[in-house]
């Protein structure tokens, strides 16, 4: 589904944890990495494409996230030729995206990257709300940044603590398990990417 300028309706997804880290995604059998994403199919609205490519691809329900914020209006980039099945080309031009922020509800391990049987993320990891765009495949790195400036301003505000006061008289108590996401708590510590998958942008995804 293409509008008259040859651009496909989109969804992105910027999705929070407690500690406004987002979700980052390893495209799946590549070494990019990125939010989230996919079409909007005919007939859906922006928020009902981004609740099912939420659970295609990173296995989360409605009820595991809260919507913070969207874009107010389409961001738009274009795929590169090279990048476009040979049947599309002169009339597909690239994709149009309504971003949404969201905050996880529930839990690391509600998270299924192998909801489906075509995963678009082999790993993923936690990472801090400014992105590195230099692993983000080129053509998307102005669209990244515009999403990402116009969301900021919802960011829920973060309640740091002084450790050391909370010790009181007895002295800091060790927090290191608390200062650590909920799963790798639950882990012995230990939080990484984890193993578990994107696509070429191509009109038929």
């Amino acid at each position: 589904m293409l509008d008259r300028e040859g651009f496909r309706p989109n969804v992105g997804i910027v999705l929070l944890n407690s500690r406004n880290q987002v979700f980052w995604g390893k495209r799946l059998r590549t070494h990019s990495w990125q939010f989230p994403q996919g079409g909007i199919k005919y007939g859906e609205s922006p928020e009902q494409a981004m609740f099912r490519e939420l659970h295609e691809e990173v296995g989360l329900l409605p009820d595991h996230v809260k919507i913070l914020a969207r874009t107010r209006d389409w961001l738009r980039y274009e795929v590169p030729e090279h990048y476009i099945r040979k049947d599309a080309r002169g009339h597909y031009r690239g994709q149009k995206q309504i971003w949404f922020l969201l905050k996880l509800m529930g839990r690391d391990s509600d998270m299924n990257l192998r909801a489906t049987d075509h995963p678009e993320f082999d790993a993923w990891r936690w990472n801090d709300y400014w992105v590195p765009l230099d692993v983000v495949i080129e053509f998307k790195r102005g669209v990244y940044q515009m999403a990402l400036t116009e969301l900021a301003r919802f960011l829920p505000k973060q309640n740091y603590q002084n450790r050391y006061l909370r010790g009181g008289p007895r002295g800091p108590r060790d927090d290191r398990a608390s200062d650590l996401p909920e799963d790798a708590a639950d882990n012995g510590g230990l939080a990484g990417p984890r193993v578990g998958p994107d696509e070429l942008d191509q009109p038929a995804h």
